[in-house]
């Protein structure tokens, strides 16, 4: 009796997705860490670029934060001030990233801080 229960619970086993039943509960679930992990970096990035005496960092606006292509790189995309040019605040945030990056790795709990990019997308102009 032991054996043929055993049997079948086998073939159940390999015959049958749990992913497919449950929706992929591990995959979602992997996905909201991900999401999680970007909001907090938003608000790290935020929190960092208000902190300094930078009036083109000061206008800048941390729009979203993405995984870059995964969680271990992240791209921050963000939006200069009207009056800043966007070449401008690339190159001041590429001169503050190793500042913002430990900012962020304070915030968060992980083993490893992300790597930052940063993506800037042109002012907005008012109609």
């Amino acid at each position: 009796m032991g054996k043929d229960r055993s049997r079948s619970r086998a073939g159940a086993r390999s015959g049958v997705d749990a992913d497919s039943l449950f929706g992929g509960t591990a995959a979602r679930k992997a996905q909201r860490k991900e999401r999680q992990l970007c909001r907090q970096v938003q608000e790290a990035v935020s929190d960092a670029l208000a902190a300094l005496r930078d009036d083109v960092l000061q206008d800048v606006w941390v729009m979203d934060v993405e995984p870059a292509p995964d969680a271990s790189r992240l791209a921050v995309i963000v939006r200069g001030g009207p009056s800043s040019p966007p070449d401008e605040v690339v190159a001041r945030l590429e001169r503050v990233a190793g500042y913002v990056r430990s900012e962020v790795a304070a915030a968060i709990t992980r083993k490893r801080a992300p790597t930052l990019t940063f993506q800037v997308l042109p002012p907005e102009v008012a109609p």
